[in-house]
């Protein structure tokens, strides 16, 4: 079973994407299950993990009603507001749900860079924890040592870094970064997940500009702990579907067949316990 742990879908009548303007023209429209599926079956991909792009409860809702009527979604990323009084009741209430595998704060574009530490987002972690639920940590590397922090409060709790945590690819920087991501891998069982990382390299990109940062997370984490998404369609504001799966099957030449299969698709079941959408 090979598994895109990473895509997204989106109707811009919606109105809730505050971040995707028409300066983005590539991907200011409409993306939909049709659209994603000839690229599904061109690469051989078997499933996907839906992932959450708005900050609302109405688009999870819309995700988990897609994923509902789609045979290749095998779980949905969502969204809740942590802050809420209510929190643990909206993640127990969205946890009924069959699709729901996780949820995603968009922590990135958060302004309080500590946001994560805060006391009062307790009672959400634990509900995810007390739900099953895995965390999507979208961070950036500033935000690398309060998640860490963070998960040291919750050591049971289900965590998938996103994106590498988007190091900083385009100015060739590892420092501060590599430390951090060594200490995720080293104190928590994270996983972290191969995705998004041409976006960070920016057009012009290359395998071997990505290669230090792939090589480093398979140090890191292992190939048991690494996850492969494609991160589409935001992966093609610099490379098609079929661009990024051909990259990422020559970053991984080296690993056996057997940690291949499992960053392509087995590690994505265990860290979203995919078996409960299936």
């Amino acid at each position: 079973m090979r598994i895109d742990a990473h895509q997204h879908f989106w109707t811009l009548n919606r109105g809730d994407y505050g971040w995707l303007t028409p300066e983005l023209a590539p991907i200011y429209r409409d993306f939909t299950p049709a659209d994603l599926a000839p690229l599904l079956e061109a690469g051989g991909i078997d499933g996907t993990v839906l992932v959450q792009a708005a900050p609302t409860v109405e688009e999870t809702r819309f995700l988990l009603s897609v994923a509902a009527e789609t045979e290749f979604v095998r779980g949905v990323v969502g969204w809740v507001d942590f802050e809420a009084t209510d929190a643990p009741e909206q993640i127990a209430a969205l946890g009924e749900d069959r699709y729901l595998v996780g949820l995603r704060p968009m922590i990135q574009d958060i302004a309080d860079p500590d946001w994560i530490l805060r006391e009062d987002l307790d009672p959400a972690f634990e509900a995810m924890i007390a739900g099953g639920l895995t965390f999507d940590a979208l961070t950036l590397p500033r935000h690398l040592k309060n998640l860490l922090a963070r998960l040291r409060r919750h050591p049971d709790l289900q965590v998938v870094i996103d994106h590498g945590s988007k190091p900083l690819i385009r100015e060739g920087a590892k420092k501060g970064w590599a430390e951090d991501m060594a200490a995720l891998a080293r104190e928590t069982g994270a996983y972290c997940k191969l995705s998004g990382l041409v976006s960070e390299a920016g057009a012009g990109w290359s395998v071997g500009q990505l290669r230090p940062y792939t090589d480093y997370l398979l140090a890191q984490f292992g190939p048991e702990r690494v996850i492969w998404g494609s991160d589409w369609p935001v992966c093609t504001l610099v490379a098609s579907y079929a661009d990024w799966t051909r990259a990422t099957a020559e970053l991984l030449g080296d690993l056996t067949s057997e940690e291949s299969a499992a960053v392509f698709g087995q590690n994505a079941e265990r860290a979203y316990r995919l078996a409960k959408a299936e």
